[in-house]
């Protein structure tokens, strides 16, 4: 199988061979971080950490329409750590990945919009590039290095 990489000019050649030799660990690199991402915003939910509590989500997630709030927060609460545990293993990437495009949509598109497009002032710029992301890794799955190919099956 012949690398993406071959054939390129690199403005700095020496960083070829580097680049080459790293290349088989970028996916599992976004999908881990991307995953990471997440876990301290579950944990800030669900277990109060970082000055957060699960009321006062819920109560914002009332206030944005979006009902009932403490289920709703609970869900996104355990999406984020638990979703994040699970990208970060590889395991069931797809299903969790769908589930974070879902999320990433109403945040957009139904919540941030209406602050326009910079992250700065609280927009949409931000859910945006996380559900092009969660979006990427539904349709590439785990990777290589993840628990989904070690067991052989990916959804």
């Amino acid at each position: 199988m012949q690398s993406p990489q071959q054939g390129v000019r690199y403005v700095f050649p020496a960083l070829g061979g580097l680049y080459q030799r790293c290349e088989k660990y970028a996916w599992a690199l976004l999908r881990i971080g991307y995953g990471l991402w997440y876990v301290p915003h579950g944990a800030q939910k669900l277990f109060g950490m970082f000055g957060g509590n699960i009321a006062g989500v819920a109560k914002g997630m009332d206030a944005a329409g979006i009902s009932p709030g403490m289920f709703w927060a609970y869900y996104i609460g355990v999406l984020e750590f638990a979703g994040g545990i699970l990208l970060v293993i590889g395991f069931l990437t797809r299903p969790v990945a769908a589930l974070f495009v879902g999320f990433m949509v109403v945040a957009a598109f139904h919540f941030n919009w209406r602050y326009g497009y910079f992250w700065t002032k609280g927009g949409l710029e931000m859910p945006l590039l996380l559900l092009l992301i969660a979006l990427v890794i539904l349709i590439r799955g785990g990777g290589e290095y993840s628990v989904d190919r070690r067991i052989g099956r990916e959804v």
